[in-house]
């Protein structure tokens, strides 16, 4: 999608469809909104005294052939409060307006922005927005037509500036980046294994111009790593760790390196403990937290922050092989605590703690996870908010500031060292689940284990990184979750 800023008076505007954002009120307010009320003969105001229009967030209005405008259509959307309105709303305005107009063969997209919000958080949102609108999940899909109605381009309507430029280009890796970890997501387990996530992380990485390394699992057994094996060998596909750094000229701060872990479960079965067949199709999207950091790795290495980052994925298959892991097995992790796996299903846990532990190894100083771990965590949280588990007060309360900044939802969970109790293993030194109530805190405090005394936290998207219905702003299935966070908290790093 080509994305432009047009500098011109509202009239001269020639596009499908020209929007303008609506705030709620009684009257039309907003420099846009006012010269599109006129143009179009008090259309908007209209709107507004018959009851039809109120302002509120996502509401639109459609007028075609509107006098007094170069535009084909005039569209009304909502922006709801005033006194409220964010880069959150911006970016799904953006979103649905995109969404809204496909259908229609709109062609050409233009949003007015007025003076106010003409910033470059705005600009970026407004992008980010169009472009992760456009998104769609039907690659697979053989109709010739599917792609017959889009939204060819996108302009924002507002004076041109620096800020402005600079927005658009920032919304634009951002969006994109978070789209390719969406499409990650999207494949399915046949067509993205282990070796071939492992080798796109290092197509990617090499178009923004850094190295990927990737262990095999004769480097894994020399280091350890006998937690992430033991889930690996019921299936014929060979594990992958996928590691990536980034290194700045100039690091703002010699004794920060962060860390990024992403579990990489390309499928999961369940393993021995099979899931319940239905649904299982999804678990395709058990690698959507690996997704998640390889696109911010594509973002940071673009945007370029301040301090080194390391990326780490753990790629595994989760199998019933013959040779298939067995509840009452003990694994050795890389760290030399002994593990009893009661369940197989709980494989998330097993794989990251040996990537915890590398991450450590390579220097880390900051450790980040993210991982669709526990369906605990739906139940707690439902599909809105992720699960945020932390050792560091600190460390989590600039994690959250990142993400409000994002307009990604998280919401901080305990992680009481009571909790260790559930994890006691008569066997092993742990055991990798700790039964059926707190299950979410459990899997965080099994993690903690092996990233203690490190600053550490982990983020639990299995109830977020798919979206179960479409959205006014977003397809129905990945989402992306986590992306912009991860990208804001490193480019922030104060």
């Amino acid at each position: 999608m080509d994305i432009t800023v047009i500098s011109q008076p509202l009239a001269q505007v020639d596009a499908g469809a020209l929007a303008v954002i609506v705030f709620e009120n009684t009257s039309v307010t907003g420099d846009h909104a006012i010269a599109a009320d006129q143009a179009s003969g008090g259309w908007i105001t209209e709107l507004f005294t018959s009851g039809e229009f109120t302002g509120k967030a996502l509401e639109t209005a459609v007028l075609a052939r509107p006098a007094g405008l170069a535009a084909k259509k005039l569209v009304a959307i909502g922006g709801g409060k005033l006194d409220t309105f964010s880069t959150v709303e911006m970016r799904r305005i953006a979103g649905a307006l995109v969404r809204l107009l496909k259908p229609k063969k709109s062609g050409t997209l233009a949003l007015a922005i007025d003076a106010a919000h003409a910033t470059i958080e705005m600009a970026s949102a407004a992008t980010e927005g169009a472009i992760l609108g456009d998104f769609e999940t039907d690659q697979y899909k053989t109709d010739p037509k599917k792609n017959d109605a889009k939204v060819t381009a996108f302009s924002l309507v507002t004076a041109a500036s620096d800020a402005i430029t600079a927005g658009v280009a920032r919304g634009r890796i951002l969006a994109e980046s978070q789209n390719f970890t969406r499409d990650l997501v999207n494949e399915p387990g046949n067509k993205l294994t282990p070796t071939v996530l492992a080798e796109r992380a290092k197509l990617m990485a090499a178009e923004v111009g850094l190295e990927c390394d990737v262990l095999g699992p004769d480097r894994m057994k020399q280091l350890g790593m006998g937690a992430l094996l033991g889930v690996s060998i019921g299936s014929a596909e060979p594990p992958a760790m996928i590691v990536i750094q980034y290194k700045p000229e100039k690091p703002s701060d010699a004794n920060v390196h962060l860390g990024l872990v992403g579990k990489g479960v390309t499928f999961d079965t369940g393993g021995i403990s099979i899931k319940p067949s239905e649904g299982m199709e999804k678990m395709k999207y058990d690698m959507a937290g690996g997704a998640s950091v390889l696109g911010a790795m594509r973002a940071l290495a673009l945007l370029k922050p301040p301090i080194p980052v390391t990326f780490v994925i753990p790629t595994v298959e989760n199998m019933p092989g013959s040779k298939a892991q067995r509840p009452g097995d003990i694994v050795t992790t890389m760290n030399g605590k002994t593990v009893e796996v009661l369940n197989t299903d709980a494989e998330g846990r097993l794989i990251l703690c040996d990537a915890l532990e590398y991450a450590k190894r390579l220097g880390c100083t900051h450790l980040v996870d993210t991982a669709t771990l526990t369906g605990a965590i739906v139940v707690a949280l439902g599909y809105i908010n992720v699960g945020v588990f932390a050792n560091d007060e600190a460390f989590r309360g600039r994690l959250l500031e990142s993400a409000r900044a994002e307009g990604e939802k998280m919401w901080a969970m305990p992680i009481d060292e009571d909790y260790k109790e559930l994890l006691k293993s008569p066997f092993a030194d742990m055991a990798n689940i700790g039964g059926r109530w707190g299950g979410a805190i459990s899997a965080a405090m099994f993690l903690k284990e092996f990233a203690d005394p490190v600053p550490w936290i982990h983020l639990d998207i299995a109830g977020t990184a798919w979206l179960e219905e479409n959205k006014p702003f977003m397809a129905k299935g990945p989402s992306g979750v986590g992306v912009r966070t991860f990208v804001s908290l490193a480019m922030n790093w104060k």
